[in-house]
């Protein structure tokens, strides 16, 4: 017999507005992230692509402190760390006062997460065997996140009308999404191990973290704290990037007389994040020369790009939708009054453009210069190009029931700043 459980039903308007701000902000994080990679590949295949490999393989920093690094490297080690940093931040605001706190909220987008990393890192498995490329399995993880940034910014082009439910699905999906991909970074891409400075770099996290409960937040302080945390974390063999979400997580939620803190840091950060860190990596990391229409078809003969592409365009949004259909059929539950089964279908499609994490994933499988690497690239691009035209197909094809939709949401008959449809909820 039916429950009763609604899936992809509207949240609080509190909780709404918080994401629509941040929404916001990741579109135009994405657009500026669709820009920079776009003169990356340009500058690679031009006339100019020796300019173009040569800044980024410019070696600058400490040799003594094992900080001589390219400044591709710098990009993916130490501006990601930033990035990684929000997600921090993301996650424990989620898992401590947003829906995630909701066991029956997080069911979906947890479960949808976990299905939309299976399936994608089990097509790449299955291609590369099929092909007789066992050497190539470390590759497994590259389809398995979702660029929220990159998502955001497709729907911005689209302009299409996508109701909040869907958006707070996409994004908290991302957001599960990214703690899986840390922890896959953490766990199998960690070659060597120095417990020495791994150890030692517990003493300015502790630091960092008794710092912001005591409800100083000065820059002077936090950021050396946050740098030597750092720098001890990528002395230690696990990927620098970790430190970020660590620290992210030692910023608490409300500090002291209540103040939103984790909130008032993500504000901070994310325009650093969103306007800077993430589109100058992807500015180094994005940058694959393909040699003309010959090179781009050979690349796309090899089984690491086929992997990648088929991941991203054909197992993430099968992992997902699959997920939240079971999910749905073994609970008796059903979506909302307003969406179809479509709507989550395109919205699994836009899961497949896969990005910023993908590409530093794929950094850590294969070496930096390496042919496997240049196909990760190339399969990047293309399957996120190639999931973001099928979501548009999906979605277009809505968008006047979305438009429908955000009438319903936006419409405020009693003029006190909530939309009707929230104040109803509330009834």
């Amino acid at each position: 017999m039916p429950t009763g459980l609604r899936l992809l039903t509207r949240g609080s308007w509190p909780e709404s507005q918080r994401f629509a701000e941040i929404l916001r902000r990741e579109t135009v994080g994405g657009v500026l992230l669709l820009i920079t990679a776009g003169a990356a590949l340009i500058w690679a295949n031009s006339p100019w692509s020796a300019a173009y490999r040569a800044v980024s393989d410019f070696a600058v920093g400490p040799e003594s402190l094992h900080l001589n690094l390219t400044v591709s490297a710098w990009a993916a080690d130490g501006l990601l760390a930033i990035f990684f940093f929000v997600v921090g931040l993301e996650l424990k605001r989620e898992f401590v006062a947003g829906d995630l706190r909701d066991p029956a909220r997080a069911a979906l987008p947890i479960a949808a997460a976990i299905g939309g990393m299976i399936v994608p890192a089990a097509v790449y498995i299955a291609i590369n065997l099929a092909a007789g490329h066992p050497e190539h399995l470390d590759g497994w993880a590259v389809p398995i996140a979702t660029d929220i940034a990159f998502a955001l910014a497709v729907l911005a082009v689209l302009s299409t009308h996508l109701p909040t439910a869907l958006r707070t699905f996409l994004l908290t999906l991302a957001v599960v999404d990214d703690l899986i991909a840390i922890t896959v970074i953490a766990v199998f891409f960690t070659d060597h191990l120095s417990l020495g400075p791994l150890a030692l770099s517990l003493i300015p996290i502790g630091l960092f973290a008794a710092v912001v409960q005591r409800g100083w937040h000065h820059w002077w302080l936090l950021t050396p704290l946050a740098v030597i945390a750092w720098a001890l974390v990528h002395a230690s063999g696990v990927h620098a990037t970790v430190a970020g979400v660590v620290l992210g997580f030692a910023v608490p939620v409300l500090g002291r007389h209540g103040k939103p803190t984790a909130e008032l840091f993500e504000h901070t950060m994310r325009p650093l994040s969103a306007g800077f860190a993430v589109p100058v990596f992807a500015f180094f990391a994005a940058g694959v020369t393909v040699g003309g229409w010959s090179g781009l078809g050979a690349s796309l003969l090899h089984p690491v790009t086929d992997g990648v592409i088929a991941g991203l365009v054909i197992g993430k949004p099968l992992g997902v939708f699959a997920t939240a259909f079971l999910l749905a059929r073994f609970t008796h539950a059903s979506l909302d009054d307003d969406l179809a089964w479509r709507d989550v279908f395109g919205v699994s499609l836009l899961a497949g453009i896969g990005f910023t994490v993908s590409l530093l994933i794929g950094e850590l499988a294969f070496s930096h210069g390496t042919d496997a690497g240049a196909d990760v690239k190339i399969g990047v691009l293309v399957g996120s190009v190639v999931a973001a035209l099928l979501a548009a197909v999906v979605l277009l094809s809505r968008n006047a029931a979305y438009r429908r939709i955000h009438v319903i949401e936006t419409t405020d008959a009693d003029h006190d700043g909530v939309p009707d449809v929230y104040d109803t909820r509330q009834d």
